[in-house]
């Protein structure tokens, strides 16, 4: 039962007794007021919490696309440059940007060179595994 129906039965009651007592009457009121707030409130909160849900799944969904492409390339596990240091002579000083379309989805990505050096990744869009052998296109050019 609902606080509004508790209210509703209360003031049902006190219609059965007779109860013509003024105080009584506006305590009922104000109690009926409070559980309508209450239930307006209930279904405003109960709209955030989904909206809430549907912004951490997209946020989620961002930082799993940002997050999977910022790991340091250096195959070295005892790098700790992750590529922000000006002397580091690793694969991600390369401005080079490559397009590739993913064969499963038909989606254009734009990968760097270090991505292209580590030869795969998986296409953000589909999820297909990708692989690259820039070997067979450098042979072909000569």
């Amino acid at each position: 039962m609902t606080i509004a129906e508790k209210v509703a039965h209360l003031k049902g009651l006190m219609e059965g007794l007779n109860c013509d007592d003024k105080v009584l009457n506006a305590i009922a009121d104000i109690l009926e007021d409070l559980a309508y707030d209450v239930e307006d409130v209930q279904d405003v909160l109960a709209e955030v919490g989904e909206q809430v849900e549907l912004i951490d799944e997209d946020l989620e969904a961002l930082e799993n696309d940002y997050y999977e492409y910022d790991d340091c390339c250096c195959d070295d596990d005892d790098c700790d440059c992750c590529c922000d240091d000006d002397d580091c002579d690793c694969c991600c000083d390369d401005d080079d940007l490559y397009e590739v379309e993913c064969p499963a989805c038909g989606e254009v990505i734009c990968i760097d060179g270090c991505i292209v050096d580590e030869g795969e990744m998986d296409c953000p869009n589909c999820g297909e595994h990708l692989e690259f052998d820039m070997d067979e296109e450098e042979e072909d050019e000569e």
